[in-house]
């Protein structure tokens, strides 16, 4: 490890260290704008001069220099302070003055680092160039004569989502940063180049002209659009979230976000269920609380009680519907919607074991029946750095863009049973061989099949667990570890056809089956369940209470309240204790403590963030696979939950950037 000395202070830094890298851990701060820690090194912003010894007498741009033996770098030398001047004050010749009315006043690193690094005056008094507007899609709003032609966004697109739709054109101070040929950025990760631009050239279209960060409430919570639990931050201001922004966590999205997370927050505010609704004469009218309860009483169902949950609840909620089924004497939970019916007998064999950072190890990844792009994005991410790592990666099912190379093994599961010779080769001697199994797979059955390709070809060793399941609801490990599931999956409720089913917001469900129950839907949005119930009991969504939620590869997480329900809407759990009340049965806990606390004695796993243990996988049925994935179940990425459904941009999303549709600006 090479030793270094940064202004007098002598450190040892890791081998292929930059400059940059040395200075900042010896605890200096160096301005940057173009360097970013997971992009490729583009060098061309030059903010982060210093000045090293021996070296020539000018200063050097530290991002893109090694850290070598005996280095001395200064970081506040006379030369440095004049030369990050020089280079912001060039930065600032073109830049417009929009700070009063650019949405990234407050959050703008130009602001922050001129204020710190630049001269007080400028030189220059030539005109300032412009540059004409881009359109880059319904949820990144462009201001490019503002750019500073860092070209981070440009690196994201190639590096992280692998998708070439944003480039430069022209050279010199014509250069100009643009999509391709004009056209929306179309994949589902591209506005984490707003979080990227260090300026105000691209920002969010949605959220322009909203608030100042200042003004807003930050509040940590997880994203409940999919099942890998990204750690979000809701941003809200009184009663309304404004805007939804990724948070660090290098184990789970590391630093981004999917673009359903992030802007389906608008339809946290439209469609919503602000008060109770009782069915009467065919129509839904209007009741008050007293009224929804007393008609939930004298359905008086006894034991014939069942429980659906919905792909956005969070344990707590889960758990106090279990209880409440519980003291009716009914067992009938389930939380597959769509009818799933796979064996949940050991969670290991449904987690995604190898972790989600852990899936960047491996070196040959077999994909059976899942739409990993649109199914989980950020899954989707790492794979792809595995592969630039060297993985091998081959699908079973129908053809999907994944924006790494693949291998097609065809659509027939048949193929399981015996992989062609090449792919074979391939997972014998990879060292970290994985599988992942998605919902298209589960539904035909493919789990054990997939459980003896991992005998067959050791994905279990020593440590390494190779063996993935991908799942799409955020509230799916959670459930299993509640025991939302029947062996027969839905198809045992309908068996059993209770007087009452509680459907904790599944939106989901073919309620036609249930003609014969009455319905009471628990939820926060007017969606699909909400207009098949008898009764409706408004609930609050997932910004609008505190709550537990386990990700696909079984990490508990935990959320936090940022703003209240709507009208008579309330916290989900506070709803189900009423309701033990108005069925004359105890529960066992009166307050949203006593109810955590009683979960976590059930399921210890819950006690605390991190991953829960499920155990070792089990051995492998004799069953065959067969059947074909000609399809996935996600067939449009941006209307896949209610929330999603209600908001206006994801809407948009759909018609636009899947379906074509073309919308005319107001100029036009």
């Amino acid at each position: 490890m090479p030793k270094v000395t940064v202004d007098g202070v002598e450190l040892e830094v890791p081998a292929g260290a930059t400059v940059l890298q040395a200075c900042e851990m010896a605890g200096k701060e160096i301005p940057r704008f173009c360097y970013h820690e997971r992009l490729s090194i583009a060098g061309n912003c030059r903010m982060c001069l210093v000045e090293v010894k021996p070296g020539p007498p000018k200063p050097q741009a530290s991002c893109a220099l090694p850290a070598a033996e005996g280095q001395e770098i200064r970081t506040d030398s006379p030369m440095v302070k004049k030369a990050r001047e020089g280079v912001m004050e060039f930065l600032l010749i073109n830049h417009p003055l929009d700070c009063p009315i650019c949405d990234q006043g407050g959050e703008c690193d130009l602001q922050d680092q001129s204020v710190a690094y630049g001269r007080g005056a400028s030189r220059y008094d030539e005109n300032k160039r412009a540059v004409t507007e881009k359109y880059m899609g319904p949820l990144i709003k462009t201001v490019m004569t503002r750019c500073i032609h860092c070209t981070r966004c440009v690196r994201f697109s190639e590096e992280i989502a692998g998708v070439d739709e944003i480039g430069a054109l022209y050279r010199g101070e014509q250069m100009q940063i643009t999509t391709y040929l004009e056209q929306a950025a179309k994949h589902e990760l591209s506005a984490n180049v707003i979080d990227l631009c260090p300026v105000g050239a691209l920002t969010s279209r949605p959220y322009a002209f909203e608030a100042r960060p200042w003004e807003l409430k930050k509040t940590l919570s997880i994203d409940v659009s999919d099942a890998v639990g990204s750690n979000i931050r809701l941003d809200s201001r009184g009663r309304e979230v404004l805007r939804i922004l990724p948070r660090i966590n290098d184990d789970v999205n590391e630093e981004w976000l999917s673009d359903k997370a992030r802007y389906q927050v608008d339809g946290l505010t439209r469609r919503r269920l602000d008060r109770p609704w009782i069915r009467r004469d065919g129509k839904l009218v209007a009741a008050t609380w007293e009224e929804a309860f007393a008609a939930v009483a004298k359905v008086n169902p006894g034991k014939s009680v069942a429980v659906v949950a919905g792909d956005m609840v969070d344990c707590e909620t889960m758990f106090a519907a279990k209880a409440l089924a519980g003291a009716l004497g009914s067992k009938l939970l389930e939380g597959r919607q769509t009818g799933l019916d796979y064996d949940c007998s050991n969670l290991a064999a449904v987690n995604f074991n190898s972790t989600i950072a852990g899936i960047e190890e491996a070196d040959a990844v077999l994909i059976v029946g899942s739409h990993v792009r649109w199914e989980a994005p950020l899954v989707n991410t790492r794979i792809r750095k595995a592969v630039k790592r060297g993985a091998k990666v081959f699908v079973v099912g129908a053809e999907w863009d994944a924006t790494y190379p693949v291998t097609n093994l065809g659509t027939d599961l048949a193929v399981l049973d015996k992989l062609p010779k090449d792919v074979a080769d391939v997972l014998k001697q990879a060292a970290r061989p994985a599988l992942i199994l998605g919902g298209a797979g589960l539904g035909k059955g493919a789990l054990g099949a997939c459980l003896a390709l991992a005998e067959k070809y050791k994905l279990v060793r020593e440590g390494w667990n190779g063996f993935n399941v991908l799942h799409m609801a955020a509230a799916r490990m959670g459930g299993l570890m509640l025991g939302y599931a029947q062996k027969g999956g839905v198809a045992d409720l309908v068996k059993a056809k209770p007087k009452l089913l509680l459907s904790l917001g599944a939106d989901e469900v073919d309620y036609t089956k249930f003609a014969d129950s009455i319905v009471v839907y628990i939820g926060h949005h007017g969606d699909k369940g909400a207009h098949a119930a008898d009764i409706i009991l408004p609930a609050a969504a997932f910004s609008e209470k505190a709550g537990t939620y386990v990700n696909t590869e079984g990490r508990v997480q935990f959320a936090d309240k940022a703003v209240f329900a709507p009208g008579d809407a309330r916290e989900d759990w506070t709803i189900l204790r009423a309701l033990a009340d108005a069925l004359g049965v105890s529960v066992g806990f009166d307050s949203f403590d006593e109810l955590r606390a009683a979960m976590i004695k059930a399921v210890p796993a819950f006690g605390s963030e991190g991953l829960a243990d499920y155990g070792a996988l089990p051995k492998a049925d004799k069953a065959k696979a067969a059947g074909t994935i000609e399809a996935y179940p996600i067939k449009d990425f941006y209307l896949t939950n209610a929330i999603a459904r209600a908001s206006e941009t994801m809407q948009r999303c759909s018609a636009e950037l899947l379906h074509g549709e073309s919308f005319a600006e107001a100029a036009e």
